[in-house]
């Protein structure tokens, strides 16, 4: 039964479409387990660059069964454009498949999410307001709309009605806004319901059923690990868990069904969103890093922030996760510097802080501690093993492996699927 979870080992960002989409070569289904439209993947394949955002990244493998699970919270108009987005440029999206226990956001969640964003002022979470967090609160609250509610038109009336009070009462009298008119959102998304409705699945059963007959499943998230509600930089997280334990709630599996945890790690560290960061770059060094690494969210095209890579989050990362092996990415990226750095540890005061703090009070009081290393040049032309790295990448890659514990599986080049080097080819049969 081997199967993978795909965990993002820092703030999100670091490049899970394109490890995804290369694993999933392998793969016979491909599950997305948590998450939202607040998040996107970008895979490019033979020059033709997709941008996905709730449907996994597998879907432009025509073969491969690809699950939206129960722990993802769905928007249907996004997930409709996305779908046609897809068809209208020949991807065969006919093995999605939908859980039927997934959660629906609705257009009130939408305004709330944007809203209570406003009010925050200058604590605000950096929240990119697609109602995702408050249809997370909706589901814990236990007034949530899931898609097999969405399916059945008098179960849909009667949780709308009931909800729609609630809130149209929040935003008139805490926002001094309109509601919202329970009619057209019922004409709009039963008339989603039915667009669907031939995807939608028991989701449990379909995977379990894989796992079962010994089938490959990938297990991929969105965000990454800082941002987990759990264990991230609370409260600047998401509002589920990218963590590989994840994958068991929002998929339906038991965690004796997962064989293998990969993490995926940037050679450098991005974050979209306020909150602190350490190694954060806001010189000539962070703006040559975005601009040649196009850190721009796929989402919302916000501007990512950039620094140097730091070993305390991959370390913090693997352990939380029990992650098997890394997958780096743009090491590329890095490429022309003269130098390059390493975060090993944090300063805190007179005291030498290794392991990543809870207190966002300690981390924002927290130095990076530096190793400089030599870089390597800007371009690798012909490389396609390890061993063809030049020697200052080389030993870059091994100090982080060093520094985590953790050893690289994968190393991403390029933008390409075909710009990706294996060093261990061990996913699917156990490790030696």
């Amino acid at each position: 039964m081997p199967s993978v979870v795909v965990v993002g080992a820092q703030w999100g960002d670091e490049g899970k479409g394109k490890i995804t989409d290369y694993l999933a070569q392998k793969a016979d289904m491909v599950v997305r387990h948590q998450g939202g439209s607040n998040a996107g993947h970008t895979v490019v394949v033979e020059g033709r660059e997709f941008k996905l955002h709730l449907i996994p990244s597998g879907i432009l493998y025509p073969d491969k069964i690809c699950v939206i699970g129960n722990g993802v919270v769905i928007d249907p108009q996004v997930l409709i454009e996305e779908l046609e987005y897809l068809q209208g440029r020949g991807v065969d999206t006919s093995h999605l498949r939908i859980s039927s226990r997934a959660h629906v956001i609705l257009p009130y969640h939408k305004m709330l999410d944007g809203l209570d964003e406003d009010q925050k002022g200058k604590d605000r979470i950096g929240t990119t307001r697609r109602g995702v967090g408050p249809a997370y609160m909706d589901k814990d609250a236990r007034v949530g709309i899931r898609v097999v509610d969405l399916l059945d038109p008098e179960e849909f009336r009667v949780l709308l009605s009931r909800n729609l009070e609630q809130k149209n009462r929040l935003l008139r009298r805490v926002y001094d806004v309109d509601g919202f008119d329970e009619q057209q959102i019922l004409e709009t998304y039963l008339a989603y319901a039915e667009r669907l409705r031939p995807f939608v699945v028991d989701g449990p059963s379909v995977i379990n059923e894989a796992v079962a007959r010994g089938a490959n499943v990938l297990f991929e998230g969105a965000q990454g690990t800082l941002l987990d509600i759990d264990h991230g930089t609370y409260p600047y997280v998401t509002s589920s868990h990218p963590v590989a334990g994840g994958a068991c709630i929002g998929a339906g599996v038991g965690p004796t069904k997962i064989t293998e945890a990969i993490g995926v790690v940037k050679a450098y560290t991005s974050r979209v969103g306020d909150g602190p960061f350490p190694t954060e770059l806001t010189d000539a060094t962070g703006d040559w890093i975005r601009e040649r690494g196009q850190e721009y969210g796929t989402t919302t095209g916000r501007p990512r922030r950039c620094g140097w890579l730091d070993a305390c989050i991959v370390r913090y990362a693997a352990l939380v996760s029990g992650l098997t092996g890394l997958a780096v990415t743009r090491l590329d990226t890095l490429g022309g510097l003269p130098k390059v750095k390493i975060c090993v540890a944090y300063r805190l005061g007179e005291e030498i802080v290794r392991d990543f703090p809870a207190s966002l009070k300690i981390l924002e009081r927290c130095e990076p501690v530096y190793e400089e290393l030599e870089g390597w040049p800007a371009e690798l032309p012909g490389v396609t093993g390890f061993s063809q790295l030049p020697a200052a990448a080389r030993h870059y890659l091994r100090r982080l492996e060093e520094l985590t514990g953790v050893e690289i599986d994968l190393l991403s080049i390029g933008r390409e699927r075909g710009q990706t080097l294996v060093r261990r080819e061990v996913f699917w049969g156990g490790r030696p």
